[in-house]
């Protein structure tokens, strides 16, 4: 595999699982007081556009990143319209 492809798999999994702390605390908590609903609604807009972005380019580390980030951000954004 070439560096680039790891260095880019590494970046994916590291971004990606940064969000399982904040998934699994909302999730046994059911509280999302503290998390900014502006801030969240443009990331996971943001992340759905770099999915779409991976997607039109066959890019697999891309696409795997933003499709697993894409919907743990949108439960967590789920949850923050639910539980407001």
């Amino acid at each position: 595999m070439r560096i680039i492809a790891i260095i880019g798999l590494l970046a994916a999994v590291l971004t990606t699982v940064s969000f399982l702390p904040q998934a699994i605390k909302t999730i046994k908590e059911k509280n999302t007081e503290s998390i900014s609903l502006g801030m969240y609604t443009l990331f996971t807009t943001g992340v759905f556009l770099w999915l779409v972005y991976g997607l039109m380019i066959k890019d697999v580390p891309i696409i795997a990143a933003n499709l697993v980030t894409f919907a743990l951000a949108s439960f967590i954004l789920g949850m923050k319209l639910k539980y407001k």
